[in-house]
């Protein structure tokens, strides 16, 4: 399956990076893509907000933004997966073209804009979701939206029901003016109204706020003194940023947000400030330039009771997520830890 694997991607990776896309998800829903089933031991189970994971290796949202291949993300090997984001509203996002491989760079940058069916036909096949995942769905706002803090509440209470956790994700750089939603005041209206929502759901849900990398500490205490006063379960750090720092690709004058290598530095000392922060009280889950083993692990030592990945997969293959669960065991056995949870934080002064 690897070698396959290899050639595919080989193909892929020649074609428009949207279109490839496609492509990976179509072969997902064809039962083409790698599934190994579930990959776990007792050092890799964990628990995030209440839920059961059989390994803290998740995948980021924006890689399923329309719930179409559930099944063949729940065979491959992930503790968790996110799909979405999802708005009220089906809208087409940003003109195309609007995603670019950075090769030189190992990362991406998009503009996709919250392109999604909107949330009733997300739900509708959410309500046929396999039983044996965890899966969360990333919450967005319609573009036109008069009320866009209300957007993020109207698909929780729409697709909540089918859902083990929901992000609001106010941090996406690719919708005018979403971001100001970070602020002190605002965020505590948008997330009020959401844990509402979420309380009076038939079986409520773990809520996630997802953030920039690209806040200051003022900023960062704030949202961590908003997330507790709030009661969200678990925060994301982080989304794509705005930076181009260091950059070597012909694509990195593109508007929009970066993902991969170049943000992981950037990204990880968030999460560690966080963490800081926090103290401990509200979990972590670590995002941005994860591509081995050893980049998962960091996360964890520097705060992340779990991580996500996605733009490593468009260089690596989704056969990557195993390779990084099974290496991540190694390196957990290998520093004596009796499971992931004792490495959470280890060593989060290195990244302060």
């Amino acid at each position: 399956m690897k070698a396959l694997e290899s050639l595919g991607m080989k193909a892929l990776r020649g074609m428009d990076p949207e279109a490839a896309h496609g492509l990976a998800i179509r072969a997902l829903q064809m039962g083409l893509a790698p599934a190994p089933g579930k990959i776990t031991s007792p050092r890799l189970k964990t628990t995030l907000a209440g839920i059961a994971l059989t390994n803290p290796v998740g995948l980021a949202a924006g890689f399923d933004k329309n719930a179409t291949a559930l099944n063949g993300l729940a065979r491959a090997g992930f503790g968790f997966f996110e799909v979405g984001a999802a708005t009220p509203r089906a809208q087409p996002g940003n003109p195309k073209p609007r995603l670019f491989r950075l090769t030189e760079d190992a990362a991406a940058i998009n503009r996709f804009g919250f392109n999604n069916d909107g949330m009733d036909a997300i739900a509708e096949r959410l309500a046929n979701r396999p039983k044996d995942a965890v899966i969360g769905l990333n919450l967005g706002a319609n573009k036109d939206s008069d009320d866009r803090a209300a957007d993020f509440a109207r698909v929780l209470e729409r697709c909540g029901m089918h859902l083990d956790f929901a992000t609001v994700n106010v941090s996406s750089p690719n919708t005018e003016k979403l971001r100001d939603l970070q602020g002190k005041s605002a965020l505590t209206a948008l997330l009020s109204g959401v844990i509402d929502t979420r309380n009076a759901l038939t079986q409520p849900i773990p809520v996630f706020l997802k953030i920039a990398p690209d806040l200051n500490d003022t900023e960062l205490a704030e949202i961590a003194e908003v997330a507790q006063d709030t009661g969200i379960d678990g925060i994301i750090t982080t989304n794509t940023t705005l930076s181009r720092d260091g950059l070597q690709s012909r694509h990195r004058d593109e508007t929009g947000g970066l993902s991969g290598k170049p943000l992981f530095d950037r990204s990880t000392r968030v999460l560690a400030r966080m963490s800081q922060l926090t103290d401990g009280r509200i979990p972590l889950i670590g995002v941005g330039g994860i591509a081995s083993a050893k980049d998962a692990y960091a996360k964890i030592c520097a705060g992340a009771t779990a991580v996500q990945l996605y733009t490593a997969l468009v260089y690596g293959g989704l056969s990557l997520a195993e390779e990084i669960i099974r290496g991540l065991d190694a390196l957990l056995k290998a520093d004596g830890f009796a499971n992931v949870a004792d490495a959470v934080g280890s060593k989060r002064e290195d990244w302060l």
